[in-house]
């Protein structure tokens, strides 16, 4: 398993007999959040205040790539169906794609102070983002093509989002502490955490068929069956 150190500017690795092994990130101050496996047999990161989308081989050989703009806040990141990772950019407000060459291209989200964050591939060939200021659900097809579908209630700061064995994309909601649902044609569902003010942000598909979730607040996992 692969994973980011936030403040310790660094890739981890831990074995599964618990083996860890850090791998330091040469540009200071990088901030690594959200990594993903590319489809070229290496993990893709975005470093949150690097403003660089970064690679690591499983030898642990760092490869960093500067955004074409100054000034982002990379979030999520994601494989995407094209054979090119897909990650979210929160100041800027944009999607990005980086091809396995390095090339990235930006495409901007048509609603202002959108700040995505969660970043997913889709079972219709799309990438599905979260707007956490935005109270929106973002869709981005292969051709740079943006659809929005605004969320039921304001505020409530989507975040993690991932897809479900059902055909649709489940999120979390850190202030609507709830779990949403939207189907490929964009109806919305709502789903209340029972623990008040959990704050769910990672949400993942489990190997039981159910969405796994972190409550930041909560102090608990959660699971949802579809």
């Amino acid at each position: 398993v692969w994973f980011t150190e936030w403040t310790g500017n660094a890739i981890g690795r831990i074995t599964t007999d618990g083996t860890t092994t850090s791998f330091p990130i040469s540009t200071q101050g990088a901030f690594p959040v959200a990594i993903a496996a590319g489809p070229d047999g290496a993990m893709w990161f975005t470093e949150n205040q690097g403003n660089q989308i970064g690679r690591i081989s499983m030898d642990g050989t760092i490869t960093e790539y500067p955004l074409p703009v100054v000034g982002g806040s990379l979030a999520g990141i994601a494989a995407g169906p094209d054979g090119a990772m897909w990650f979210a950019e929160r100041s800027l407000d944009v999607i990005g794609r980086i091809t396995m060459d390095g090339t990235i291209t930006l495409f901007p989200i048509p609603a202002a102070a959108a700040s995505p964050v969660g970043i997913a591939a889709g079972p219709d060939g799309a990438m599905w983002f979260t707007e956490s200021t935005g109270d929106k659900i973002g869709r981005i097809a292969m051709d740079g093509t943006i659809t929005e579908f605004p969320l039921p209630s304001s505020g409530v700061l989507p975040n993690g989002i991932v897809a479900g064995p059902d055909g649709a994309m489940w999120f979390t909601e850190i202030a609507g502490n709830s779990i949403g649902r939207i189907t490929m044609s964009g109806e919305v569902t709502n789903f209340a955490i029972p623990t008040p003010g959990s704050q769910p942000r990672g949400i993942a598909l489990g190997a039981d068929g159910a969405l796994w979730f972190a409550e930041f607040a909560g102090g608990a996992m959660g699971r949802i069956t579809t």
